[in-house]
């Protein structure tokens, strides 16, 4: 037994869960968590077997207190399952283990590895299905969960915000930031509503069975804003038939979308580099500010 394996079983210990070291799959994926799978050590166990959160800096438990509670409300409004907590201290998040498969993980020398195809008509269908139950839950019940609760000016003012504070640390590339200020600039691109939303909606954070979503993880980045936050990762992986494929299926269902919401999208993913960079500034890690540092700076397009 590794002493990594030793402490994650003192940890649980701690918790009274009493879990197999040899079961252990350990998966780094995540930037504020570590995630770890486990069997009961007790083949007998109601729950088989679990998940453990185990936070990465002690101030990311304050968000999950919040986002404990964004569970209870969601949990019942979606027709796919979330987490149910079991257990949740200052330094662990523990819960049974979802049905379904990752949709996204990474491999041993960090290689992403697809569980699903974005592209395909199933996937596409559910994810349409899932964000139009999300979106139309209340934002003023989803406010009183504590989590982050923006109208669409404020929104949008927040983009401008992380680029004044990623700027005042970091050098960023010129053609970038035109390309930013061109997008915050131009009414057009951005809605006139917000929503209740994930915020980090992608395989990585869901389940998938039979090729459909049948679970979402990580709740953690949850608030009322763009709805477009649920939206840009499929908008950038999937191709553009079956992201229309979602759109009308979303519509369909009662998500209110606008003429250019594609290219948002498609802006808003192109200014991942800000979140990171922010990321970075907030952990203090210099490997995390190395890489914004170069995710800020990537070559320009000709």
């Amino acid at each position: 037994m590794t002493s990594d394996h030793r402490e994650i079983l003192d940890l649980a210990r701690d918790h009274g869960l009493e879990l197999d070291p040899e079961s252990f799959r350990i998966i780094e994926m995540g930037l504020d968590f570590r995630v770890v799978l486990g069997d009961a050590a007790d083949p007998q166990s109601q729950v088989s077997r679990w998940v453990l959160r185990i936070p990465r800096r002690p101030a990311v438990m304050e968000q999950a207190r919040v986002e404990g509670k964004v569970l209870t409300l969601v949990a019942p409004q979606l027709g796919v399952d979330v987490p149910d907590w079991r257990i949740h201290s200052d330094t662990l998040i523990a819960y049974p283990l979802l049905p379904g498969e990752p949709g996204l993980e990474l491999n041993e020398t960090g290689e992403p590895v697809w569980a699903v195809d974005p592209s395909s008509e199933a996937y596409s269908l559910s994810l349409a299905e899932l964000l139009a139950q999300l979106h139309q839950i209340d934002p003023a019940t989803a406010a009183a969960t504590g989590i982050s609760v923006h109208t669409p000016e404020q929104a949008r003012q927040q983009w401008q915000d992380q680029i004044t504070r990623v700027g005042e640390e970091f050098t960023i590339a010129k053609h970038l930031l035109e390309r930013w200020q061109a997008w915050l600039s131009e009414d057009s691109y951005w809605p006139d509503h917000c929503v209740l939303t994930h915020g980090e909606i992608y395989p990585g954070h869901t389940l998938i069975r039979e090729g459909r979503i049948s679970g979402v993880l990580d709740w953690t980045t949850a608030s009322v804003t763009d709805p477009a936050k649920d939206l840009l990762f499929h908008q950038a992986t999937a191709s553009p038939e079956a992201f229309a494929l979602t759109l009308r299926r979303y519509e369909e269902l009662g998500g209110r979308t606008w003429p250019r919401l594609v290219e948002h999208c498609a802006e808003m993913f192109a200014a991942n580099a800000l979140g990171y960079a922010i990321y970075a500034l907030e952990t203090g890690a210099e490997e995390h500010r190395e890489a914004a540092r170069a995710g800020l700076n990537p070559p320009a397009v000709s």
